[in-house]
């Protein structure tokens, strides 16, 4: 079976694709048309070439990248009930208050208040919540307790939150869209040709996935906190700031590897972020697999499978 690096995103009424050298986004169109805008990658630093720094870099661009065409598809929206030689009043306002560029400083900002957040819920509360419980801090028995339950702690967070997104109709759409782009994926990996009914086929579920990644964060986690100790509540936060990318480009080293290895044990690792994966994928339309195929014809490189991301 081939292997690609090529990824996506959904949005709002279409999809992100990331490929090799340019990434891609498919958008419907309330007339049912398919609009699709490519744009080209900016180059690859030297950071983005050193295993497990590489992982943190790569996820912080590819969240503003994602942010950006998120909040393109959003707009869309707006500019089609509008004049289309019109800003959008929210581009207006922006750039009242931001300037010119403040449309990119809001993206970062963004991406930061996101990831503040996000370090907030599944990070630092688990560790609030393991710290009422009663071990032995000293031994290395309960050290490990200790991560162990706030492991849990994270994990029934995150299960929670994916559940409670999984309840809104708006969402459940976005779910659909993210099944459309693994069911293509999937489809050129098997050397398929890119139609509705071969696209059809096959799984939502793929192990390259942002929910897999997210599952691989908190399981390792665990283990590169238990080295550590166990301390004050504030040693405690520190401490789990600082080991974030460590954490998280171990995650994305880890996620490659089982995403290109065909080997039973990467099958194991990718198990649980496959079984996560039934929340935040659904199955698809075919419109919605169009725009999921219409988006990767764009990023596709014909024998290229370059590591971009």
């Amino acid at each position: 079976m081939k292997k690609t690096t090529i990824g996506g995103q959904a949005l709002i009424e279409g999809l992100l694709m990331i490929g090799p050298e340019n990434a891609a986004i498919a958008i419907r169109k309330p007339d049912g048309e398919i609009l699709v805008e490519k744009r080209p990658l900016p180059a690859k630093g030297k950071l983005s070439k050193i295993p497990v720094i590489r992982g943190v870099v790569n996820m912080f661009r590819q969240l503003v990248l994602g942010l950006n065409a998120l909040m393109y598809s959003a707009e869309f929206v707006e500019i089609e009930e509008e004049e289309k030689d019109k800003k959008s009043k929210f581009d207006v306002f922006i750039e009242k208050i931001f300037g010119k560029k403040g449309k990119d400083a809001l993206i970062y900002i963004t991406v930061i208040i996101s990831l503040a957040f996000s370090i907030g819920l599944f990070i630092l509360l688990p560790n609030l919540l393991a710290s009422l419980l009663n071990f032995n801090k000293d031994s290395a028995g309960g050290v490990v307790l200790y991560n162990l339950f706030e492991g849990v702690i994270r994990l029934l967070i995150f299960f929670g939150y994916i559940v409670l997104a999984s309840t809104m109709k708006d969402i459940k759409r976005i779910w659909e869209y993210h099944g459309a782009e693994h069911k293509t994926i999937h489809c050129y990996e098997h050397e398929d040709e890119l139609t509705v009914e071969n696209v059809r086929k096959y799984s939502t579920k793929h192990p390259r996935c942002g929910t897999s990644f997210m599952f691989l964060v908190m399981i390792i986690s665990i283990f590169v906190f238990s080295f550590l100790g166990w301390h004050s509540v504030w040693v405690n936060i520190l401490s789990r700031i600082l080991l974030i990318p460590v954490v998280a480009g171990l995650s994305y080293e880890l996620l490659k590897l089982a995403g290109r290895s065909n080997l039973k044990i990467f099958g194991i690792v990718n198990a649980p972020g496959k079984l996560f994966q039934y929340f935040t994928t659904k199955e698809p339309d075919d419109s919605q697999i169009e725009v999921a195929i219409a988006a990767f014809n764009e990023v596709r490189v014909p024998d290229k499978d370059a590591d971009r991301w």
